[in-house]
């Protein structure tokens, strides 16, 4: 098969190379093979081909990427619920740190397990079901973790981007908030407020943390958990996935699981969660470097896709 690989660990523009002759993964009794439509990337995968992670993860080489949408070409002894010709769509990794899959979605097949996938929307393209699984999951469990219930307020840090669009549209569709706020620069405020921004606070003007309003949730998707806390009410709560931790503020990883992508399916489905990818997406395989640099920029706005793989 097809697959980027690196066989080292450093920059993407640097390590990463297509290999045309790769072997395809064997699969478990508990896996499913899938063929392999689209793939997202996460600043996860460029950290890991970094080295960030090189302590606790497997041994080289590795095939990267988390998020995967495609179709069921083999299934396991064990595998219970899937079959030949199922569209799904997760994140291979059940952490995103330790001990991660050789074998990730930037290739023509990848191995997984069946609880880590679910059935993708018939409404959803598999680019945009790609885009979905692990920042859908890090916005969801971020609400959970922060104990998020209607009628309460959130500041989301870091709101046009992968994890920050979804939180938005999770905060107003999914958990009833009585106001939502989000940071982002001025270009980007249009967006945010398409998709349920109440309060768009410009990073470039403002400093969030020294504003009179509080909330009752800060969700930082940026890495700025020292201000987080201070703009949080007196009994709030501030939840990162980034960076270091200052208290009462708590981090977290998120835990790939399918139940989340089936609880939130009826949103997708109705399309009151809209999956959101980068202008510049996607890009086609061959093209994948290309995208990795351009997520690198920081700049991307939702998900940078590669579609299709071939």
């Amino acid at each position: 098969m097809k697959a980027w690989v690196y066989t080292e660990y450093g920059p993407s523009g640097s390590v990463l190379k297509l290999e045309t002759d790769y072997s395809v993964p064997e699969i478990s009794d508990e896996q499913v093979l899938l063929k392999v439509e689209a793939a997202a990337l996460n600043p996860v995968d460029y950290k890991r081909m970094l080295g960030y992670f090189k302590g606790i993860d497997s041994a080289l080489p590795h095939v990267p990427g988390y998020d995967v949408a495609g179709v069921v070409v083999k299934v396991g002894s064990k595998v219970k619920k899937l079959k030949e010709g199922d569209e799904v769509y997760g994140n291979i990794n059940v952490t995103p740190l330790h001990n991660c899959k050789r074998y990730g979605s930037l290739a023509e097949f990848t191995a997984v397990e069946e609880d880590l996938v679910a059935i993708k929307p018939k409404n959803l393209s598999f680019a945009e079901a790609a885009s979905l699984p692990l920042a859908l999951s890090t916005a969801y469990q971020g609400f959970e973790l922060g104990e998020f219930t209607p009628g309460k307020s959130v500041l989301i840090l870091g709101g046009a981007g992968g994890v920050g669009t979804l939180a938005i549209q999770l905060a107003k569709h999914v958990f009833g908030a009585s106001k939502i706020a989000t940071t982002c620069s001025a270009a980007k405020a249009e967006l945010v407020k398409s998709l349920g921004a109440d309060v768009v606070i410009d990073y470039t003007k403002e400093q969030f943390e020294e504003l009179p309003e509080k909330y009752d949730l800060v969700f930082d998707c940026v890495g700025q958990c020292d201000k987080a806390v201070k703009a949080i009410k007196e009994d709030g709560k501030a939840v990162t996935i980034s960076g270091q931790v200052t208290a009462p503020g708590v981090i977290f990883l998120v835990a790939s699981k399918a139940s989340d992508l089936d609880t939130l399916s009826p949103y997708l489905e109705s399309g009151k969660v809209k999956a959101l990818l980068d202008p510049k997406s996607p890009f086609p395989f061959s093209q994948t470097v290309e995208a990795f640099a351009h997520l690198e920029t920081e700049r991307a706005i939702g998900k940078v896709v590669v579609y299709p793989i071939a």
